[in-house]
């Protein structure tokens, strides 16, 4: 998203950063509950939930003129700022001992090349996947915007697909659903808090709307119930709201 807003298609990167969040939770956590119900830890689940739903909400708020304005995507930066400190500052608080090295962990020379070739390779990547994205946009005439939140939205989610299948067969819920409320958060401070300032979007106000409600619905079906459970059945509308999104995005 950050790499298509350099690239001067903020608006890809802005429907790629919320089409995300609709992807995370409707499309992917709706496949994972066809596995079965969830269970989760009803005070871990409300931790960063909340925070989740009003995000996208302020959003909205953001853009109804039709603009992202820098000063809203500083704004949107700063409070990622807040919430990554409270979140590493909680993980720190609640960890029960210092991990311990591995003796075959990678010398600080080798991981800072590997980091490096990994975020040249990432950049690459992301020029060419834009300049792809661009591409369909123009052939079909479609707004780039759509595009980014149907198209890009899809491919910049597989590693959260991956992360909950996996966590799923091994029994491992919580980290599903953690990954996909702390994924949402870091797309809609972070992503578009930077996109918003390289450089400030003109965004269309309805299709925007309409990402942000459904992102907001989804997170309502993945509440818990009174036991702590997400049902199954939740995962079949998860999966219908994720369609009508995306037959509405491109109707529109």
């Amino acid at each position: 998203s950050s790499v298509a807003a350099l690239a001067g298609e903020p608006q890809i990167g802005l429907g790629d950063a919320l089409g995300s969040n609709v992807v995370n939770i409707a499309l992917i956590f709706g496949l994972a509950l066809l596995y079965g119900a969830v269970p989760t830890r009803r005070d871990d689940f409300g931790r960063d939930f909340y925070l989740a739903l009003a995000v996208p909400v302020l959003t909205l708020v953001f853009v109804l003129d039709g603009q992202l304005a820098r000063v809203e995507a500083l704004l949107l930066l700063a409070a990622f700022a807040a919430w990554l400190a409270v979140t590493l500052r909680r993980a720190l608080r609640e960890r029960d001992a210092p991990a311990e090295l591995d003796a075959r962990e990678l010398s600080a020379g080798r991981s800072l090349l590997l980091g490096a070739l990994g975020l040249a390779a990432l950049i690459a990547a992301g020029r060419l996947f834009v300049g792809g994205a661009t591409g369909i946009a123009s052939a079909f005439a479609v707004d780039t915007y759509v595009v980014g939140v149907v198209l890009v939205a899809i491919g910049t989610s597989l590693p959260e697909l991956v992360t909950v299948l996996l966590s799923r067969l091994r029994g491992h819920d919580d980290v599903g659903v953690g990954t996909l409320i702390g994924s949402n958060l870091f797309n809609g401070l972070a992503i578009v808090g930077v996109a918003g300032t390289l450089p400030p979007i003109t965004v269309p106000p309805a299709e925007v709307a309409l990402t942000l409600a459904c992102g907001i619905a989804a997170l309502l079906l993945l509440r818990p119930d009174s036991h702590g459970l997400i049902g199954q059945g939740r995962g079949a509308l998860l999966l219908l709201l994720y369609a009508g999104f995306v037959w509405l995005t491109l109707a529109a």
